[in-house]
């Protein structure tokens, strides 16, 4: 049995791009007859069968941008959504949502669901089952077509396309330095596991920060949730069994629900311990004191995935390129660090 091959393949073993392979199957007048002959004789040959709904979304230009992003729950996803939303109307073009709610099998379906001739591309944020499973064969199969696909804040090397995200590392390293300076020793991390991008390098951040002040990593105080869902008996029993000067976490919603514990134990924030989250939203703000945070600038990632997106839609140069925009994280200073 052949295996089965993409327009991606074809193109590469026949030294063209994949728009002249696309025009050749459809006997193009702008292909000459020699590289017809040849494409058709290879995809016959290798019995290539085309991903139909790939070529509706490819032949219909719809005005329309598929979003899926993980939940909107998170502060975050909001300020990506109207960066996306600011930037796309601009241009002429609407938005439509979906959420994955962190499974992998919502996030194929909605890719589906839009992919049927609804829009001209999609702009992505991984749910945390499809980065735990490891599996990106829905999103290969549209982008091996020439579907255009932005990746957004959680991504994967495993997928070619645009990418735009925050130094998540640079980040954490950031946040841990400053509670450093300020004399605490024993600085805690509550994340997520490692499957998770943003997790990992924000883990890589705050390791290093340690390394090069010379403080030893104790892996105790060190809290990895499976999901980025709350999960308030394990911050509970984290700090009952740890005695910590400050806690970086990886989201506001963590760092909030921790700074109400320590409170209700007694402690003075920031007098007895630091408090660092990621995202700076609402309850950061408003939080009581304060929250000091890494601004990850999720309109300023919405607005550029959706100019490199909608550039991908309506360029003509059949050179397939892809980018990774990497934005710098803001340190935002508030009450609950000492200034």
């Amino acid at each position: 049995m052949k295996p089965k091959i993409t327009l991606k393949d074809i193109a590469r073993e026949l030294e063209v791009s994949i728009s002249t392979v696309s025009k050749a199957l459809k006997n193009s007048e702008e292909i000459s007859r020699d590289t017809k002959e040849k494409v058709q004789a290879f995809a016959k040959l290798y019995n290539y069968k085309p991903n139909n709904i790939a070529i509706s979304l490819k032949n219909k230009r719809t005005k329309n941008i598929g979003v899926v992003i993980p939940a909107i729950v998170h502060h975050f996803f909001t300020t990506v959504i109207r960066g996306i939303e600011k930037y796309a109307n601009a241009k002429g073009y609407n938005v439509i949502v979906c959420l994955s709610e962190e499974s992998f099998d919502r996030e194929v379906i909605n890719m589906e669901m839009l992919a049927n001739g609804s829009i001209d591309g999609f702009i992505m944020s991984l749910s945390s089952e499809t980065q735990l499973k490891g599996d990106y064969n829905h999103l290969k199969e549209v982008t091996e077509q020439g579907i255009p696909l932005v990746l957004v804040d959680r991504v994967t090397n495993e997928v070619e396309c645009d990418k735009v995200i925050i130094d998540d590392e640079l980040g954490a390293y950031v946040a841990t330095k400053k509670l450093i300076e300020q004399g605490r020793k024993k600085i805690a991390l509550i994340t997520t596991d490692d499957y998770l991008s943003v997790s990992k390098a924000r883990t890589e951040g705050y390791k290093k920060a340690l390394l090069e002040s010379k403080m030893d990593i104790d892996e105790s105080r060190i809290l990895k949730l499976s999901t980025m869902e709350m999960d308030e008996q394990g911050i509970q029993d984290f700090f009952k069994n740890n005695d910590v000067d400050a806690v970086l976490c990886v989201n506001e919603i963590f760092t909030v629900y921790s700074m109400r514990l320590v409170q209700n134990k007694g402690l003075n924030i920031p007098e007895d311990i630091s408090f660092i989250g990621f995202t700076d939203g609402l309850l950061s703000q408003y939080a009581n004191p304060s929250l000091t945070v890494i601004a990850q600038h999720g309109e300023k990632m919405g607005e550029i995935s959706a100019q490199m997106l909608i550039d991908k839609v309506e360029s003509e140069d059949e050179e397939e390129t892809f980018q990774t925009k990497i934005l710098e994280p803001t340190l935002v200073v508030r009450e609950s660090t000492i200034n």
